[in-house]
């Protein structure tokens, strides 16, 4: 019973830490259509940058930090897709081997300047005591990492049904070309969903730093599992990019703890049944 109730936990805390991955990576999917190889160098910035501040400073608090780092990458992104995207618009294949460039390109910039071997990110003072919750002990960190998750869902859900911005970006992605003729700046808008995801990605590897720690290839340990989430729960869905990272964090942690030598089988056989059966994801839409 203890083994289930952990792995349980442990299920929920990256499954949570997935959603702040692949909600960015989703937004950015859904309005550009374009699978951004670089969001997963974007959350091993943050992560860096995170581990960078808080062993510089010792009495930084690790929420100014995410914030911090989510508005550095969130610069980088939107430099990035200014100077670069924007001028292969019209090259999609372009735009998706660029950002696999990118992503190599910060990855090599990260070794040079953190080196190879891996840096802890220290877990708050205040969360490192542990949670006894029925009897057991769990770290309640990752507790609080879920209710950042489900807090961040909330935001975003607010702010794509609630606000004007949202109702522009829902148009741009339903209908490009008529939110165009509306007058809606979509190229501004692509703009600001990819400065957004990103964002979202730095912040979301800053706190998770505690868990993972920064080190050379985190990226393309954590770009693969949010490609998986976007596809199982739709491209574009908020929703399904949120009950997707769940799914895929109770698959891949008993999935590794029960038969570790299958993990990587058993996380991609969903994904595999998802692009058969119902290609547009379990929330997605088929496009008109």
């Amino acid at each position: 019973m203890q083994f289930w109730i952990i792995q349980g936990l442990n299920s929920l805390s990256l499954g949570g830490l997935l959603f702040l991955l692949a909600s960015g990576f989703s937004l950015i999917f859904g309005l550009m259509r374009l699978a951004n190889l670089t969001h997963g160098a974007f959350f091993m910035l943050g992560t860096y940058f995170a581990a960078t501040a808080l062993r510089s400073f010792e009495k930084l608090d690790i929420w100014v930090t995410a914030i911090g780092a989510g508005i550095l990458v969130a610069a980088i992104g939107g430099l990035f897709e200014r100077l670069v995207l924007r001028r292969l618009k019209t090259n999609p294949l372009g735009q998706v081997l660029v950002t696999l460039g990118m992503s190599f390109i910060i990855s090599d910039a990260c070794l040079m300047l953190w080196g190879g071997d891996s840096i802890p990110v220290p877990t708050p003072r205040n969360l490192q005591a542990p949670t006894r919750l029925l009897g057991f002990v769990f770290p309640t960190y990752r507790l609080v990492l879920v209710g950042c998750a489900v807090a961040v869902a909330l935001a975003l859900y607010f702010l794509l049904e609630r606000t004007r911005l949202g109702a522009m970006i829902r148009a741009g992605v339903d209908d490009g070309q008529m939110a165009r003729a509306v007058g809606i700046p979509v190229s501004n808008l692509f703009t600001i969903v990819f400065c957004l995801g990103a964002g979202i990605a730095g912040a979301g590897g800053a706190l998770g730093g505690p868990i993972l720690s920064a080190y050379p290839g985190l990226d393309a340990d954590m770009l693969p599992l949010a490609l998986i989430v976007v596809i199982l729960g739709g491209i574009g869905s908020l929703l399904g990019a949120f009950i997707g990272s769940f799914i895929i964090g109770f698959i891949y942690t008993f999935g590794t703890a029960l038969f570790p030598e299958l993990a990587y089988i058993i996380l991609f056989l969903p994904m595999i049944f998802v692009i058969a059966f119902r290609p547009q994801g379990l929330f997605g839409r088929i496009a008109a």
